[in-house]
């Protein structure tokens, strides 16, 4: 029964991925109501194990946190603006709305980076935290995922202590521009979540990256119920 279970949480996965692919930066607020609001959170938590456990943590974070039915389609929509605002005052951001959340990605290209082997953050990454920051103040009822990763050059150990200290550095960066500490979980994974082939030069410096999630925090799951009557 286990295995049957996965298997039906995977299938739902892909379709929901290839769905958000052909639909990338247009209005996905009716991706919430894709699931029912009782089965929702069972299949999504699968899902966001199994995702979560492999090579993207930050997109399960955004599946296993779906609340599905009516009220995934009002967070939705909230989510659909928050995103728009990302990608207006950032462009080089990589911004995807995924199921009822946002994943967005800094690498080197991008807006959030760092000098090599190091971890303090520059100038022009300030700029673009402090316009993140400003976006998180207008939203405050969303808990953001702050992840660091590494390319796989040089020792493991140093990447993983190395993508702690980034992932560190943002959040307390952002904390530190008046977001509160609590909305954020920070965790990090060295070279062990790559995105891209680590044996060019292009998949290197993109696998050096910041990711983020965005997720519905207590307060607007439950005003979402409220609006959806429940």
């Amino acid at each position: 029964m286990k295995n049957i279970i996965k298997t039906i949480a995977l299938l739902f996965m892909i379709t929901t991925l290839v769905s958000c692919d052909a639909t990338r930066n247009a209005s996905n607020k009716q991706k919430g109501t894709v699931i029912g609001a009782g089965s929702g959170a069972v299949i999504g938590g699968v899902i966001g194990n199994n995702v979560g456990s492999k090579n993207n943590s930050a997109l399960g974070a955004i599946i296993g946190a779906v609340v599905g039915g009516v009220a995934g389609n009002y967070i939705g929509d909230r989510m659909d603006r928050q995103a728009e605002r990302i990608e207006e005052e950032i462009p080089g951001a990589q911004v995807e709305r995924v199921g009822e959340g946002i994943n967005v990605v800094f690498d080197e290209s991008s807006g959030v980076y760092f000098d090599t082997n190091k971890y303090a953050i520059n100038s022009a990454s300030a700029a673009t935290l402090r316009k993140l920051a400003g976006i998180f103040k207008e939203y405050p009822d969303t808990n953001i995922l702050v992840e660091g990763h590494t390319d796989s050059t040089g020792p493991d150990a140093f990447n993983m202590t190395l993508s702690k200290q980034r992932a560190q550095s943002v959040t307390s960066f952002l904390s530190g521009q008046g977001i509160s500490s609590g909305r954020f979980t920070t965790n990090w994974y060295g070279p062990n979540q790559p995105k891209y082939d680590n044996s060019t030069a292009e998949g290197r410096a993109k696998n050096r990256r910041v990711e983020l999630a965005i997720i519905a925090n207590e307060q607007m799951k439950k005003e979402a119920m409220e609006k959806a009557g429940n």
